[in-house]
């Protein structure tokens, strides 16, 4: 197997994706992993040279996709995918449509083989202070860190889920998920990081709500029991953009399960690399060309 490429926290921005789709097509991986946070905010629109792109999913994703996969041929990588705490979960409609259209597969909440690998796919994260809540739940427990919005109280693209997340926890999804597998050999592709790693760092140190200081580790503690108590091949990670600037790392050892963080807070596309078979010679490369 060729080395999979594994990015996140692309947030719409038509220069990463100009930069992910050159790479891929030099380099033809296996797999193409997509973390998480893929689309525009939903405030903020985009344009391709100067066309608006008013649904980025039809108007730029599938075309994009679909013309690399003709020029790739049988070259053309699997590519798995989730959504983020900052994309509207209504496009989900439109992530079914490429999926049909065989250009990627959307896998939040689902199992897939590859090779002799399984994948699985989860986007959501525990509450933060922002107020779309699609893909926010509660952790382990009702329990809501100072500063932060309930799942319930914010705002949800689609009203009609919008009573369940107050009774919904990670835990209890990813419970769900797994069932009984043997993870040994999974590839697990989530949006938020483990708690209390170097992939969850936020930059609130000295920050105070209320007069408490506010955990510097926003990750979830669902997720770090996951690996811990499971040991997954391989995790994957985005959601806290300035965590490797702050700490200097992108990978975590968890027992012997890898984890690996795609976010970054600056300019260009971070692009690690890895292969299933030889996780110890994962690379991160900040990719700035063509991208000033």
């Amino acid at each position: 197997m060729t080395p999979c490429f594994f990015v996140s926290d692309l947030h719409g921005q038509i220069k990463r994706y100009r930069v992910l789709f050159k790479y891929i097509l030099a380099e033809k991986p296996a797999g193409v992993f997509l973390g998480g946070d893929l689309l525009p905010f939903h405030i903020v629109s985009t344009e391709v040279g100067s066309k608006p792109v008013r649904n980025f999913v039809v108007d730029y994703l599938i075309p994009e996709l679909g013309e690399l996969r003709t020029s790739m041929g049988c070259e053309f990588p699997r590519i798995f995918m989730i959504l983020g705490n900052d994309d509207v979960k209504t496009a989900e409609v439109d992530l079914r449509k490429g999926e049909s259209e065989c250009l990627w597969e959307y896998i939040h909440g689902r199992k897939v083989l590859f090779g002799e690998f399984s994948v699985f796919g989860y986007g959501c994260v525990p509450p933060t202070p922002f107020q779309l809540k699609d893909w926010e739940r509660y952790d382990v427990s009702r329990y809501l860190e100072p500063g932060c919005i309930a799942p319930e109280n914010g705002w949800h693209s689609d009203p009609a889920r919008h009573d369940r997340v107050q009774f919904t926890t990670i835990q209890e999804d990813i419970q769900h998920l797994i069932g009984g597998a043997d993870l040994s050999n999974a590839i697990m592709l989530f949006h938020a990081p483990p708690y209390q790693t170097s992939l969850d760092r936020a930059a609130l140190d000295g920050k105070y709500i209320d007069n408490v200081p506010l955990d510097v580790h926003i990750g979830s503690i669902a997720i770090r029991r996951l690996v811990e108590n499971h040991q997954p091949l391989v995790t994957l990670h985005g959601h806290v953009h300035e965590s490797t600037r702050l700490t200097g790392k992108w990978i975590e050892r968890i027992g012997g399960t890898y984890s690996f963080s795609a976010a970054h807070d600056g300019p260009g596309l971070a692009l690690v690399r890895f292969n299933p078979y030889k996780l110890e010679d994962a690379t991160r490369e900040v990719i700035k060309e063509e991208y000033s």
